[in-house]
């Protein structure tokens, strides 16, 4: 056997604490774009019931932040979630989370990047007659700033997360307590009610839960920092918990004063439905009526929100990749890192290429940015919720087999597998199959492409999993490893072929 080799090439120790592990995960959710673009479709499918599908969401999803917590706290990794699956339910299962999640992290770039050139482009259009077109090297220059906040250094990416994440927070929220004031006597809690304004109820709702789990999604990225935070054994586990209680607040709070302004019966009525408005750009229109001129800093933070979120999810992407480079399940050369920035560069400029070409290919084939955005929503959260069900797994198991001593069964059994079942829920929807007789509203073109999508990327996990079977199979066993600072692992039980 080789001697060990210490790992001298790991990420930027004790870079960031608590403030910015919060802000990181609060950026990839990224509020005010989820509130502008993945939200406003929600509307379409469950209507003046909005409100209660991003609850239900968010119950979720703090469900998931409990296990994800409770594992988190034993296993501080770059790899995230797939080092969980891989540690509880075995190298397989994890190289299949990894390729699902990572690719759902690096799609995510190009989905914000649509958001940023159409809004950018809209408003100029709008008001001074520019080409609409502009949205395709306005998304570009999006894709190219986030590549570079995150190459430069964590410290920085995070940093710049943290303010703008305030700054977009804070103006959504004091238009949602505008809109709340001038609806007044119109305030009601029947946004909470499954059939209110919609035609299939809780079939209308589970529907719309597929779009407000795409604004949610990256609220447990912070993850991607265990060996970046300081103390990440309780800053990673506190994040993410308060990440996901804060952003849903916000969601919560905004469309339920956006509902009860609007009109609850009003909201998926397709001769005035709330995703037309503004000629689709609902929250612009919203704060015109209410604010007037400052309705541009709805706008500004919209982009700024898209902005933050692209720097977020390039961060935690571009630390899954390092992850799975580094254990020689995809080419090592993506497992490597920066000499001065102490970022995995390589990884980085993979995402910025892939995120342009995905973008502008996207936008220009489907005729817009909008349906290049929903079609790869619909993918990224199919398999992100996918990753979020075995991820509930992998608590219990991991506390099964490995933390005995320490099982619960509130938190090791009933909150995960509760989490693992409202996941899987949504899962079976996105495919459009009814069950319990609830109306599930299939999606539409060209989001129904997505579960197909979806599979035929899992299907080439699978052949690339075979090959590391015959050619590499220590590299599956080491993706539930931890490379704390100082730790050292086996080069030897890689073989070179992992480089093909």
């Amino acid at each position: 056997m080789a001697k060990p080799v210490t790992t001298s090439t790991g990420l930027q120790r004790d870079a960031v604490g608590f403030l910015s592990t919060l802000f990181q995960g609060t950026a990839a959710a990224a509020p005010a774009a989820g509130i502008a673009s993945g939200l406003v479709v929600a509307t379409v499918y469950a209507g003046g019931s909005t409100p209660l599908a991003i609850l239900l969401a968010v119950v979720a999803c703090l469900l998931l932040a409990v296990s994800i917590g409770q594992v988190a706290k034993h296993l501080p990794s770059a790899g995230s979630l797939y080092t969980y699956n891989a540690r509880a339910l075995g190298g397989h299962v994890g190289f299949l989370v990894a390729w699902a999640y990572t690719f759902a992290f690096v799609i995510a770039i190009p989905l914000l990047a649509l958001v940023f050139g159409y809004i950018a482009a809209a408003n100029l259009s709008g008001h001074f007659g520019w080409p609409f077109w502009l949205w395709a090297p306005i998304a570009a220059i999006s894709v190219a700033a986030a590549w570079f906040l995150s190459y430069r250094g964590i410290r920085l990416s995070t940093r710049t997360s943290v303010v703008l994440g305030v700054l977009q927070m804070g103006v959504f929220l004091a238009l949602s307590l505008t809109l709340v004031v001038a609806a007044w006597g119109n305030n009601t809690m029947a946004v909470f009610l499954p059939s209110t304004g919609n035609t299939h109820g809780l079939g209308s709702v589970i529907a719309a839960s597929i779009f407000t789990l795409l604004a949610l999604i990256g609220f447990e990225s912070g993850t991607a920092l265990g060996e970046e935070a300081r103390l990440p054994r309780k800053t990673i586990p506190l994040a993410v918990m308060v990440t996901i209680l804060f952003v849903g607040f916000v969601y919560l709070f905004s469309y339920y004063a956006a509902t009860v302004y609007f009109g609850p019966g009003k909201m998926a009525d397709p001769q005035r439905e709330f995703a037309t408005l503004g000629g689709g750009d609902p929250w612009s229109a919203l704060a015109a009526m209410v604010w007037g001129p400052a309705a541009l800093l709805v706008t500004l933070m919209v982009l700024e929100s898209s902005l933050a979120s692209e720097n977020a999810a390039a961060t935690a992407a571009g630390g899954f990749i390092f992850g799975m480079g580094r254990t020689h399940v995809i080419p090592r050369l993506l497992g490597t890192i920066h000499p001065e920035y102490r970022t995995p560069g390589w990884a980085l400029h993979l995402m910025a290429v892939v995120g342009l070409v995905i973008a502008i290919g996207l936008g220009f084939g489907l005729g817009s940015p909008q349906a290049a955005f929903a079609l790869i929503g619909a993918v990224l959260t199919i398999l992100v919720v996918a990753a979020y069900v075995t991820t509930s797994m992998s608590c219990i198991v991991y506390y099964l087999r490995e933390r005995r001593s320490e099982f619960n069964v509130m938190l090791h059994l009933l909150v995960p597998a509760l989490s693992a079942l409202a996941f899987l829920a949504v899962l079976v929807a996105s495919f459009g199959i009814d069950f319990a007789g609830l109306g599930i509203q299939p999606l539409t073109y060209p989001a129904s492409l997505a579960p197909w999508i979806c599979v035929a990327w899992l299907l080439l996990g699978l052949l690339r999993l075979v090959q590391l079977r015959r050619t590499a199979p220590g590299s599956l066993s080491e993706m539930g490893s931890i490379f704390e600072e100082g730790e050292t692992h086996d080069e030897s039980v890689v073989s070179s072929t992992s480089d093909q």
